[in-house]
């Protein structure tokens, strides 16, 4: 039975089931990259959502898991050597996951650091700029009048969005045949991109078909399907 005792975080959202990975989450791009890939994986894992309506991810208790106040967040109790692992940073969580188990990374050498540099490029690239279109177009953004800064982040999502697109070309995934957590970090905000913040008008991303094709194909997944709804959201009384 794993000792949670050390982590403040357990005293807001107590495990129910102490023995498997504690994930703590929300259904957004970041937040089911890590249910995605746990689905994927096929490890038990307890979900705990961490609620913006609330402010959960200001609580002391969050703060002491993730001091960046951003979700998700995870304790492994089978961590390294045995002892319990806290880890915060979606990119970090995806990497763990897939050198744990050994699935969702290739065991070459060469194509695991290019997998890597595909999630760094989501990380780094697509998550902040796909971020600022949803807040400039959809969010309190669209009530500036100098329209400026929304278009300076179109162009670049549009500049990412035809990398991707080149990238893919010929390539059933971001690594060719092989499905991985390039795939995982990247898709999810893609999708959130056109559905969520409405603007796959705003970016033309009828331009880019192959990626479309490929958040098609990665939708479809069973593992994606389930992930996406991950934590669940309250039901409405």
């Amino acid at each position: 039975m794993a000792d949670f005792s050390a982590f403040p975080i357990t005293k807001k959202w107590a495990p129910r089931h102490p023995d498997r990975l504690q994930l703590y989450s929300l259904d957004t791009p970041n937040g089911v990259k890590v249910s995605i890939a746990l689905e994927e994986i096929g490890l038990p894992y307890e979900v705990h959502r961490v609620s913006f309506d609330t402010n959960d991810q200001l609580s002391p208790e969050f703060l002491s898991l993730s001091p960046n106040n951003k979700i998700p967040a995870i304790i492994d109790p089978n961590g390294p050597g045995g002892k319990p692992l806290p880890l915060f940073e979606s990119g970090a969580i995806l990497m763990y996951l897939a050198e744990k188990t050994g699935q969702l990374i290739p065991q070459d050498p060469i194509l695991r650091y290019q997998t890597l540099q595909w999630v760094m490029f989501q990380m780094g690239g697509i998550g902040p700029m796909f971020g600022q279109v949803g807040f400039f177009h959809k969010f309190a953004g669209k009530e500036i009048e100098d329209k400026r800064p929304r278009d300076r982040y179109v162009n670049e999502s549009k500049r990412l969005l035809g990398v991707l697109d080149k990238h893919l070309e010929n390539k059933t995934w971001m690594m060719g045949d092989q499905y991985t957590v390039a795939d995982i970090a990247i898709f999810p905000w893609v999708r959130n991109l056109v559905g969520f913040y409405e603007a796959a008008e705003l970016v033309g991303f009828k331009n880019f078909p192959n990626v479309q094709r490929v958040l098609n194909a990665f939708l479809r997944r069973p593992a994606v399907e389930t992930g996406l709804t991950i934590p669940p959201r309250p039901s409405k009384s």
